[in-house]
This record gives C-alpha cells, sequence and structure tokens, in this order.
C-alpha cells in the first residue's frame, strides 16, 4: 500500500488537565476532598496560561472534578472558548479518608507510607479509597464521556494529580504500581489518543506557565 493510501486513523482528543497551583499543594499538605480549597496567586496565574494557550484548540466540551480548585482552573478556558464547565463527580479527587488535610511530612513517618511508596497497588487510604477504585472510578469516567462525543472530537477533563497519573498508567498499559513514576505538575496538560484499536500517549505534563516571567 502506498505511504498515502492508508486509511485515516480516527481517535478521541482527551485533555487530561491538573488543576493549578493552591496554598495546600504549595505546602505540601493533602487537601483530598476538603472544600473550600481555592487557587492561590500562582494557581490562577497558571490556570490564565493556560488558557490563553489552549485559545484555539478544537475542544467541543470541559468536564471539571467538583471541587473549587478544578473547577477555578476550568473556567479561565471555558470563558475562552466560549464553553461551559461541566461538573462530573467520577472526576473527583482521590478521598484520603484520616489522612486529609495532614501534611506529607508527617504521613512520610508512618509504616504505611514506605506500602504507598513502593506497593501502591496494595495501598488503601485509612477511611478511603485504594489506588484500584481511584483508577477504576476515573477511567469509567473517561469512558463514559468519550462514548458521548464524536470520533474525532477533543474534550478537556480538569482533574487532580493521582487519578491523572493513574488513567495514564492504564492506557499506557503499565502495571498500576509505576504510576507514581509519572510527574503531574499543577496546571499541567497531558493528551491521550483513545480510539477503537487502543489508546496513544499525545503528550505529558505540558505546562504551559513554565514560560510565565519570574518575579
Amino acid at each position: 500500500m502506498a505511504r498515502d493510501d492508508r486509511p485515516e486513523i480516527i481517535m478521541t482528543i482527551v485533555l487530561l488537565i491538573r488543576h493549578g497551583e493552591n496554598d495546600y499543594v504549595k505546602k505540601g499538605r493533602l487537601a483530598c476532598l476538603l472544600p473550600g480549597v481555592h487557587l492561590n496567586e500562582a494557581g490562577r496565574a497558571q490556570a490564565q496560561a493556560l488558557a490563553d494557550q489552549l485559545k484555539d484548540a478544537p475542544i467541543k466540551a470541559i468536564y471539571s472534578s467538583p471541587l473549587e480548585r478544578a473547577v477555578e482552573t476550568a473556567k479561565p478556558l471555558a470563558e475562552v472558548l466560549g464553553l461551559e464547565v461541566i461538573v462530573r463527580p467520577g472526576l473527583m479527587e482521590t478521598n484520603c479518608g484520616e489522612w486529609q488535610g495532614k501534611t506529607v511530612k508527617s504521613l512520610s513517618r508512618l509504616k504505611s507510607w514506605k506500602i504507598l511508596q513502593t506497593n501502591p497497588s496494595l495501598f488503601r487510604f485509612p477511611g478511603g479509597e485504594s489506588f484500584q477504585e481511584i483508577q477504576f472510578r476515573f477511567v469509567q469516567e473517561i469512558q463514559s464521556l468519550r462514548a458521548g462525543h464524536e470520533e474525532k472530537d477533543v474534550f478537556a477533563c480538569v482533574a487532580h494529580a493521582d487519578p491523572i497519573k493513574l488513567a495514564l498508567a492504564y492506557y499506557l498499559g503499565l502495571p498500576l504500581d509505576n504510576f507514581q513514576r509519572f510527574i503531574i505538575a499543577p496546571a499541567s496538560v497531558s493528551a491521550l489518543l483513545l480510539g477503537e484499536n487502543g489508546s496513544r500517549l499525545l503528550t505529558m505534563n505540558y505546562h504551559p506557565a513554565f514560560n510565565l516571567p519570574k518575579d
């Protein structure tokens, strides 16, 4: 078959966007499902930089975790594209149960912290979710959203670091225990191509705000 005669591969593009910086991220504290955690000044600048970078992208819909920091990241992008932010509970952050609100520094002293870091597939947050449950919930949500779009559509999901990492591991066929090898920065974009014949990683952890001028 000649090169130009190859059949066109039709795939949906899913943009996985982490919310911008907030004071919990800055201080190394687990916000988890806490309400009232808003973007800080840096986070708002990151969200605007993201919107500026994607203002000409052919995005058909913007979905968001219900938490304020995700919705606030999604809004500037929605405004420049003339879209609404559609809240989807399936994109919610990790339920980390009793660890909610605690610092990484204090949690790292616990024996269970080593399990979380080395064998997360065996770990469940006390009073919260396991990583298998988070991955299943988040991937099911992406699949449900994809089913509601045309094959060539582009849509964005604004969510949280660990669920995004877990989704990337799933679609790339990596063991769950390897998901923490990914780095997903605040306000970064990771793009997946999803089709009937599998998935492809288009980009990961692209961060427009890296180019913001420094004080």
